[in-house]
Order: C-alpha cells, then sequence, then structure tokens
C-alpha cells in the first residue's frame, strides 16, 4: 500500500500524517507513507488545496483533515 501526504509541511498536514500513521498502526497495516511537499507534484495530483491524502493512487481527501476513522475506513478499502 502507498500513502502520499499531500502539502507544504504546515500544521494541518503534520496532523494528517499523524493520524494516518496511528490508523495503520491500530490496523497493523503496513505502507509506504511519503509525504509530498512540492507544489508542482501535488498539482499533478489535481490537488490544489492541502492538505491532501492519496492512497494507493486514489485522492482520497483534498483541504480538509480527515478524521482518524475516515482515513482507518480508506485504508481497509484499498487493502481489500
Amino acid at each position: 500500500m502507498e500513502i502520499k501526504i499531500l502539502g507544504p509541511g504546515c500544521p494541518r498536514c503534520e496532523k494528517v500524517e499523524r493520524r494516518t500513521i496511528n490508523a495503520l498502526s491500530e490496523l497493523n497495516v503496513s505502507a509506504d507513507v511519503q509525504k509530498i511537499k512540492d507544489i508542482k507534484k501535488i498539482s499533478g495530483y489535481k490537488v490544489f488545496i492541502t492538505p491532501g491524502l492519496v492512497i494507493n493512487g486514489k485522492i482520497k481527501a483534498s483541504g480538509r483533515i480527515p478524521s482518524k476513522e475516515e482515513i482507518k475506513e480508506w485504508i481497509q478499502e484499498e487493502k481489500n
């Protein structure tokens, strides 16, 4: 599983990263978690408002901080 946190490193982006790592830990799922800070790369995902969350190439959230429960649901969906 590949997860990308899109954002310049702002506190909101950091919060998404923490929630994602906590969700993975609670679900006992391993994933390659990457932080994408380059604006050109972020816009390549068609995310224009950060933070963004991409799981296995699918945009799951943009411009908001999803709850840990939402992130867990998305991980479960992509795991299957």
